[in-house]
């Protein structure tokens, strides 16, 4: 394996519970723009609360990149940011397993673990109590969201910068993102530069707070959408929001809005209509000229 850039950490990682990665990332060298120093670890572990494994305490931003195989690879990417409150990133469900899907039609997948706020021993628990106390979760919200977001805009820049190393075309790099990873790339979708512009935007069941004052650009990218009307966070209606905002604006834009399903079904299997919500994400890359059947 080689060294993607002299000041780019890149190394072979093997994550049991998520799947194997070609190759780790360091989005930036030293300490993140705007974070302090930190001196608590990472940590990776199985969720009771979410029965699923998980992501906390990430302050140093990567990228976990899955290659497609050779003979099927369409020179599509995306940067796949996983949710959880800002507090955790459902890693599996919302990262990895949807990294696989990807490759096996042939695109290149970057799994983010971006930026949250710091928490103890289990953060999703913690989620759940400080959820329920909305003004002191929003002051958290204040203080990460910005640093999130730079981070999915940093992942997309440094993906098109190096796009040769895999083969991919620097104009087809999109972003997916779930719950608060689906902020992430909806706010991608409105604050891009010519060198992080989005190729597609599939923001799934995302909260929109970040983006309610945010003008659709005129060149805003194709966006996706999948949502569930029980969502017991109460989200719905933000990707309604959202869908309405981008055919309002004349851009391209496709909802699916599951009448159950819940909030956070990723790729976990149900038994609602909602568990082939990846499989229409498919045949929207595949009519938007991404994929090939």
């Amino acid at each position: 394996m080689r060294l993607l850039s002299p000041a780019i950490l890149c190394l072979f990682a093997f994550l049991p519970a998520a799947g194997t990665a070609q190759d780790v990332i360091r989005l930036y060298t030293g300490t993140p723009p705007g974070s302090p120093e930190a001196n608590y670890p990472e940590k990776q572990y199985f969720s009771n609360t979410w029965h699923t494994e998980v992501v906390s305490n990430v302050t140093n931003p990567t990228l976990l990149v899955y290659r497609p195989p050779a003979g099927v690879r369409s020179r599509t990417a995306a940067v796949i940011c996983p949710g959880g409150g800002f507090m955790a990133l459902s890693i599996k469900s919302e990262g990895t397993d949807v990294a696989q899907w990807l490759t096996r039609r042939g695109v290149t997948a970057f799994v983010l673990k971006y930026r949250l706020a710091h928490t103890g021993e289990d953060a999703t628990a913690e989620f759940a109590a400080m959820f329920a106390d909305r003004a002191k979760f929003a002051t958290i919200l204040r203080t990460i969201v910005p640093l999130s977001v730079a981070d999915g805009l940093a992942a997309l820049t440094y993906v098109r910068k190096h796009a040769g190393d895999w083969d991919i075309d620097p104009a087809r790099v999109g972003i997916v993102g779930f719950s608060a990873g689906g902020e992430v790339a909806a706010v991608a979708a409105f604050r891009y530069t010519p060198e992080n512009r989005p190729a597609f935007v599939a923001p799934i069941y995302p909260g929109t707070f970040a983006t309610r004052d945010l003008e659709v650009p005129g060149d805003a990218p194709p966006m996706f959408l999948a949502a569930a009307t029980d969502d017991q966070l109460g989200l719905a209606m933000d990707s309604v929001r959202l869908y309405t905002k981008w055919t309002e604006a004349h851009k391209s834009a496709e909802l699916h809005m599951y009448s159950k399903g819940g909030h956070g079904f990723g790729m976990r299997k149900q038994g609602f209509p909602s568990d082939t919500w990846i499989d229409r994400f498919g045949d929207w890359l595949q009519l938007q000229g991404f994929i090939t059947r």
